[in-house]
């Protein structure tokens, strides 16, 4: 124990609190006889001396440290204050709040994929959450040789060992490597447990990690963009459709020049196939329609009589025995059976 003369501290407490400080280390002075500790809310004061813990002191308020203090540290109990006489002690101020902490990847982490040899470049972002759990171990590895110690020393630490963790745990849990958030949970649930591993003999502990998103190549990020549209829309054809209509509403696509003439056309032609195709539909129901009622009446006419019956099985026949060109004679379109050409209107029968 070292005492010295005229040079001592009357109160003890955190004199630099800052909000991002873990802990504080008031050291190199004195206290004496009548000097007072301060704790304030969301505080804990460690007296200890030599790398060994005296006394951990957790409700807040005010304290005398002869009275209140001395008579419970391990080895300073016995220690008599004289009046003109102080001791020197070492007082560690702990932050008991759970820091919460924003995180990125500095650089792109190549993930493994057999779509892509030299891996997918994938950054992501979150946060995490820690706080003080052993402080034997926080005095032994970090508080012996600093006085001080703030969140971005925490921050730099978790950040360095990322990149390893997030390429192991996306290749692990990551299914579909083109839909990553959808297995962000579990991803992120294997980082925590690594990364509370990492810094557990510091006397810290990770309570939570999360993934808010993982950030693709702008290439590969539009062409998953594109795909999701199209199997939302489904009908590609009508897509076209509605994005031409939108680029003349809105006038990106405008004025008599090559762009609106082309727009105008495909169109024209657009609605001209769509037309025919519901007058083709509607002239193959009347067909079935009318070859159903001629076969009745021929039934009809056998029944009655033999003219009868002749007649209208005849007029039947020529009717429905009239074949049609697979082939449009106008334009040379293919034709699968309908009355009308479905690319230049010709009839066909």
């Amino acid at each position: 124990m070292v005492f010295f003369r005229n040079q001592f501290a009357n109160v003890v407490e955190w004199e630099e609190f800052r909000d991002d400080m873990i802990f504080w280390k008031w050291s190199n002075k004195e206290i004496k006889k009548g000097s007072k500790l301060i704790i304030r809310p969301g505080q804990d004061a460690i007296f200890f001396n030599n790398g060994r813990i005296e006394g951990v002191f957790e409700q807040e308020g005010d304290y005398n440290i002869e009275s209140e203090i001395i008579p419970f540290l391990s080895t300073l109990k016995g220690f008599k204050f004289g009046f003109n006489s102080g001791m020197r002690v070492e007082v560690l101020f702990v932050n008991t709040k759970e820091f919460t902490v924003r995180w990125g990847t500095q650089n792109p982490v190549l993930i493994p994929t057999p779509q892509l040899p030299g891996g997918m470049p994938i950054r992501a972002n979150g946060t995490f959450n820690f706080k003080v759990s052993d402080y034997v171990a926080l005095i032994d590895k970090i508080a012996g040789v600093r006085d001080s110690y703030l969140v971005e020393d925490v921050r730099i630490r978790i950040t360095s060992a990322l990149d390893q963790l997030l390429m192991k745990w996306i290749s692990r849990e990551g299914k579909d490597m083109f839909n990553l958030q959808a297995n962000a949970h579990d991803i992120a649930r294997g980082i925590r447990e690594d990364l509370d591993m990492e810094i557990l003999n510091n006397g810290i502990t990770i309570t939570g990690f999360n993934v808010m998103s993982f950030n693709y190549p702008k290439e590969i990020q539009d062409m998953i963009t594109k795909t999701a549209s199209h199997e939302m829309i489904g009908n590609v054809s009508k897509y076209q459709q509605i994005s031409m209509t939108d680029g003349i509403a809105s006038g990106k696509v405008q004025g008599g020049g090559a762009a609106s003439d082309m727009a105008g056309m495909m169109m024209g032609m657009n609605m001209a196939n769509e037309m025919m195709k519901n007058i083709n539909q509607q002239g193959q129901g009347q067909n079935r329609g009318n070859n159903s009622g001629q076969g009745n009446g021929g039934g009809q006419g056998q029944g009655s009589g033999g003219s009868s019956s002749s007649g209208n099985a005849g007029s039947g026949a020529s009717s429905g025995g009239q074949a049609k060109p697979n082939f449009c004679p106008n334009c040379g379109a293919k034709n699968e059976g309908a009355n009308f050409c479905p690319n230049c209107g010709q009839k066909l029968g």
